[in-house]
C-alpha cells in the first residue's frame, strides 16, 4: 500500500513514522521500528575502515559522528579519524545519509519506496540551513520536504483533537530544550532553543549527585583509574537514569550501587528529585512563557516531558501524549500525507513557509518542485571578524564515496534515550 514517511533525526535518537495513503480511515501515523531501543535508532554514524558507515551504534568517538542533526548550517565540518588519518564531513551530508538509511530500511519493510518524505528539523534553521539540507538530500536521490519540529508536533496534536487557536510546544528531551508557539494555520509564530538549558541527561546527573551525597566517602574514596570503578560508575549512571524514569510513575524508588564492599540501595523520593531539578525546570518554563504568549493550549514533547513537575509547572492547559517522544515524527508523517493527498475539509489556513515548495495554493502546506538552482539559496548570515589560526584540515570525503556502505550495526544496543532532541 502506498505510504509517506516522516523522519526525525534528533541529537541522540532517530525515529521514523509512516502514514498509509490507501484504504479507509484517516491514515493514522504509525511509528516504524528501526532496530534500536524504543523503536528508533541512535543518531550515530561510525566510519569503518573500508569507508562504509555503520548506523546506530556508538563506537570509538574518534570515528563516530554524533549530534550532526543540530549542526546543519555550521560551516565547521565533522572530523572523523585518528592517528594522522582523518576526513571531514559536513553535518548536512551526515544528516542526509541518516535520512536515506531510514528511507531504505522502511522501503525494505514495506516493499516499495515512500511516495514522499518529510524531515522534521529544528525551528532555528534558516534559509541557509534548509538549502544545505535540501541540496544534500537531492544528492542522495531523496525527494523530501522540511517541517519545523514544533509545527510537526502541532500537526500531530491536531490529528486527534479539535483545532485550537495558537498552540504552545514545550519540548524537553534527553539533550535539548525548545519552546515555540504555532498558529492555527500551522505557521511558526515564535521559537527559542535553550542552548544552555538543562535537559534529561542533566537530570540524570542530579540523581547521580544525590547518590554521591548519600554515600559520601564510600564513593569518593574509590580509585577512579581502576577499571572496576569505571564500570561501577557507568552502571550507576544507567541506574540513575532508570530511577528518574521510574519516578515519573511512582513516588519513591531506590538506586542500586554495587560497591566493592557489597551492594547498597540509595532511596530517593519524587519530592527529592523535583527539588533537585526545580531550578532548571523553572528556567525552562520562564523561557517558554516569553515565547508562547497568548497560546490557548500547550503540548508537551520529548521523553523528559513525562516528569510530573513539567506538566505541573507549565501554565495554562497542558496536553501530554502517552509517548511524547514520538509526537514530532508522527506529525512529520501527517504533514507528508497532507502534501500528497491535499487538505481535509476544513477552513483554509493562513500561508506558511513550513515547506520549501510552493506551486499548489490548494494544499494546506505549499508544495512544489525541489529543483531550484543552488544559487537561489540564501548565503549564510555574516559573522563578526575574528582572528583564526589556520589549521591543516584532513581531506573532505564526499557523501557519494561512502553512501553505498551504509549498514546497520549489530552487537550491543545503544542506551535508550528519551527522544532525539
Amino acid at each position: 500500500m502506498p505510504y509517506v514517511l516522516g523522519v526525525d533525526v534528533g541529537t541522540t535518537r532517530t525515529a521514523a513514522a509512516v502514514c498509509r495513503l490507501g484504504g479507509a480511515g484517516r491514515g493514522e501515523p504509525e511509528v516504524v521500528g528501526l532496530g534500536g531501543p524504543g523503536g528508533g535508532v541512535a543518531s550515530t554514524l561510525q566510519l569503518m575502515p573500508d569507508g562504509a558507515f555503520a548506523v546506530g551504534e556508538p563506537g570509538d568517538p574518534r570515528w563516530t559522528a554524533t549530534g550532526f542533526g543540530r549542526r546543519v548550517g555550521d560551516s565547521t565540518p565533522v572530523v572523523l579519524g585518528a592517528d594522522g588519518v582523518a576526513e571531514r564531513f559536513p553535518a548536512e551530508e551526515l544528516t542526509a545519509l541518516m535520512v536515506m538509511w531510514v528511507a531504505d530500511q522502511v522501503a525494505a519493510r514495506e516493499g516499495e519506496r515512500p511516495a514522499h518524505v518529510v524531515l522534521a528539523h529544528p525551528a532555528g534553521w534558516g534559509a541557509h540551513a534548509k538549502g544545505l539540507a535540501h541540496r544534500a538530500l537531492r544528492a542522495l536521490g531523496v525527494t523530501a520536504s522540511l517541517v519545523p519540529e514544533p509545527v510537526a508536533a502541532a500537526e500531530n496534536h491536531a490529528y486527534s483533537r479539535s483545532p485550537v487557536g495558537a498552540l504552545g510546544v514545550f519540548s524537553l528531551g534527553s539533550h535539548g530544550f525548545a519552546a515555540a508557539a504555532v498558529g492555527r494555520g500551522f505557521e511558526l509564530l515564535g521559537a527559542v532553543e535553550g542552548v544552555d538549558q538543562a535537559a534529561g541527561v542533566d537530570f540524570d546527573d542530579a540523581v547521580f549527585g544525590h547518590v554521591r551525597t548519600s554515600l559520601g566517602r564510600a564513593l569518593a574514596e574509590l580509585d577512579a583509574d581502576d577499571p572496576r570503578t569505571r564500570g561501577l560508575f557507568a552502571r550507576l549512571r544507567r541506574d540513575c537514569e532508570a530511577a528518574k524514569r521510574v519516578l515519573s510513575g511512582t513516588v519513591e524508588t531506590s538506586i542500586p550501587v554495587h560497591l566493592p564492599s557489597g551492594p547498597v540501595d540509595v532511596p530517593i523520593t519524587r519530592a527529592q528529585f523535583e527539588d533537585l531539578i526545580r531550578p532548571d525546570v523553572e528556567q525552562a518554563v520562564s523561557a517558554f512563557a516569553r515565547v508562547a504568549t497568548g497560546v490557548e493550549m500547550t503540548v508537551l514533547v520529548g521523553g523528559s516531558a513525562r516528569i510530573p513537575l513539567i506538566a505541573a509547572s507549565v501554565p495554562g492547559r497542558v496536553v501530554l501524549e502517552a509517548a511524547p517522544e514520538t509526537s514530532v515524527v508522527k506529525g512529520a508523517a501527517l504533514a507528508a500525507r497532507r502534501l500528497v493527498i491535499g487538505p481535509d475539509a476544513e477552513p483554509e489556513p493562513t500561508d506558511t513557509s513550513v515547506m520549501v515548495r510552493d506551486d499548489d495554493p490548494l494544499l494546506r502546506f505549499p508544495v512544489g518542485g525541489l529543483e531550484a538552482p543552488d544559487g537561489e539559496f540564501t548565503a549564510p548570515p555574516p559573522r563578526p571578524p575574528v582572528d583564526i589560526t589556520p589549521l591543516d584540515l584532513p581531506e573532505r570525503r564526499t557523501v557519494k564515496r561512502v553512501v553505498r556502505g551504509l549498514v546497520p550495526t549489530g552487537g550491543r544496543r545503544a542506551r535508550d534515550s528519551e527522544d532525539g532532541r
